[in-house]
């Protein structure tokens, strides 16, 4: 005997709703033990920085402790290896940076595919670089310091994260539009000790790691690399002024391994969000010089994929290999 009409439509609502329940619940325990968030680049770095901040909040938010791991070298791609073959289980998270769109073009033989093995998961802020110089450098402004590179080919040092980092490229395409000749000084820990002191002289810095170095005096800050001056140095101009064209905006954010349960990825979107939404926060950031970007993951993920053909462009034209 066949089932009455109504039954049967209510058994076949059930087993339509099944599969969600198990997603349901996974999403609502996670996290049920602490996550390894992996940073591609020393403490005391700009991505570290950034990463900290949002792990700490993620920490309080869903009572687990999110755990930065910093493992630098090879411009991020040793992190970013590890963290994308790790389990898609939402234990391990990246903090990534415009860093990885780059090299995507300057490594041939890369091990992962970044915006193919990346389940993007939620933007952070945006964040200008900064052309400082130390105090002994005699240029107070960028035309100046252009007039001084030009008088002095080659002896000017120009500090940078490493080889193909964001801080490299930027580097280079000022050297470019600028036409001036500067030593690139690729670094591996945190190079603001040598700027400070004269080692090295000039670098164009990500804003949260060199801003308090402006505040204090102990570095000059000549220009900024967004299209529009900022609110942090309102009275700082852009690159762009001078250099018409010259235009780079970074990013901070937070990836997983692909296939990483929607679920999750969608509960960690929500807290970071959640995050740029809190005043304390926003504070925090507003400290480092950064603005809030709040994005759904796919909307990350677009974002990240004109990121990857912009940069491929320059350093193609740029000619930049790694080391």
């Amino acid at each position: 005997m066949g089932l009455p009409r109504r039954r049967f439509l209510a058994l076949a609502a059930g087993a339509a709703a099944w599969p969600a329940v198990p997603r349901l619940a996974r999403a609502q325990s996670y996290p049920a033990k602490p996550v390894r968030v992996i940073v591609g680049f020393p403490a005391g770095n700009s991505p570290d920085m950034i990463t900290r901040l949002t792990s700490q909040f993620l920490s309080e938010r869903l009572g687990q402790q999110f755990v930065v791991e910093n493992r630098p070298g090879a411009g991020s791609t040793i992190a970013t290896e590890a963290a994308l073959n790790a389990p898609p289980d939402g234990y391990t998270l990246l903090g990534i940076v415009m860093s990885n769109t780059i090299n995507e073009s300057l490594y041939p033989n890369l091990k992962y595919d970044f915006g193919r093995d990346l389940a993007p998961v939620a933007s952070i802020a945006d964040a200008p670089f900064v052309a400082v110089v130390n105090n002994d450098v005699p240029a107070k402004t960028l035309p100046e310091f252009i007039d001084y590179a030009r008088a002095n080919p080659g002896k000017i040092m120009m500090a940078s994260g490493g080889t193909g980092t964001s801080t490299h490229v930027i580097g280079e395409m000022f050297k470019m539009m600028a036409k001036v000749d500067l030593t690139h000084v690729p670094y591996r820990g945190n190079y603001m000790p040598d700027l400070i002191s004269g080692q090295v002289q000039v670098s164009f810095a990500p804003i949260p790691q060199s801003i308090e170095f402006v505040r204090t005096g102990r570095l000059r800050a000549l220009a900024v690399s967004t299209a529009k001056r900022i609110p942090s140095l309102p009275d700082v101009p852009t690159i762009g002024e001078f250099l018409p064209g010259f235009a780079a905006d970074g990013w901070y954010g937070l990836g997983a391994p692909k296939d990483t349960p929607p679920e999750i990825v969608d509960r960690l979107n929500q807290a970071v969000n959640l995050a740029l939404a809190d005043p304390k926060f926003k504070a925090q950031l507003a400290g480092l010089g950064v603005d809030p970007l709040p994005m759904t993951p796919a909307a990350f993920g677009k974002f990240i994929a004109a990121d990857i053909d912009k940069w491929a462009k320059v350093v193609k034209f740029a000619g930049i290999k790694p080391e």
